[in-house]
């Protein structure tokens, strides 16, 4: 796909446009909400336009296509974020190209990605991926077994756990789209009470971001809304 730069920025700005009405809305303080740019199958080229416009946090799913684009965007000071599944064979390039993760749901992933974060680097960010909605095609701890994961991870040296995250079923209606992100926001506030130091809730995309945003998002991850439709490989 051929990106037109300025057709990209209007998007971008679209998106932080609709993002800072969301968050007015819903009374939420201004730029209470960080906006992570989904760059998975999108060129080197579409991601250097969005960081001339300004837009710094970048996610991606598919480690060596990210590998290769953090390379070629090195020293434009952009934060890379991972948000796809994890395999264990892979956690070594993620720990060591990575700020943040998103998409962690088992012990096993986080102690690899603890051992395996280089030193004299600050800890790796880490979100906690739940499965609100109880689907089992989802990827995700379920509410049940998340307090014993966060303090198991929160544990671990080379981390540092910062909050939750959800893929949540797609829905039309806009109740609907709030209830899993208030489960996220709840599962968050009793972490919190048990005495765990967490501040982010990774939730809202392209189709649910204002709902993401009413349930208290601190990031949301916007990819067909900037970037346009995506081609799936």
């Amino acid at each position: 796909m051929t990106y037109n730069n300025d057709n990209l920025t209007r998007r971008l700005e679209a998106v932080r446009d609709r993002l800072r009405r969301a968050e007015k809305r819903f009374g939420r303080e201004e730029a209470a909400v960080a906006l992570v740019a989904v760059s998975k199958t999108r060129p080197a080229e579409a991601i250097r336009a969005c960081a001339e416009a300004g837009q710094q946090l970048f996610g991606e799913s598919y480690l060596q296509e990210a590998t290769d684009k953090v390379t070629a965007l090195f020293g434009l000071n952009l934060q890379w974020h991972f948000i796809g599944p994890i395999q264990s064979n892979k956690t070594r390039p993620i720990a060591e190209n990575f700020q943040w993760v998103h998409s962690v749901d088992r012990l096993k992933i986080a102690r690899r990605l603890s051992e395996q974060r280089p030193e004299g680097i600050p800890p790796l960010n880490i979100c906690l991926q739940v499965n609100v909605s109880g689907e089992v095609s989802k990827s995700g701890a379920g509410l049940d077994e998340l307090p014993n994961l966060a303090h198991e991870v929160t544990a671990l040296p080379n981390l540092r756990l910062r909050g939750l995250m959800c893929i949540p079923a797609p829905a039309d209606d806009f109740e609907k789209q709030r209830e899993p992100f208030r489960k996220l926001r709840e599962a968050k506030t009793a972490l919190q009470r048990d005495g765990l130091d967490l501040d982010t809730l990774s939730m809202g995309m392209s189709h649910d971001l204002e709902a993401a945003v009413a349930e208290g998002a601190t990031m949301v991850r916007i990819g067909t809304a900037i970037f346009g439709p995506r081609n799936y490989r």
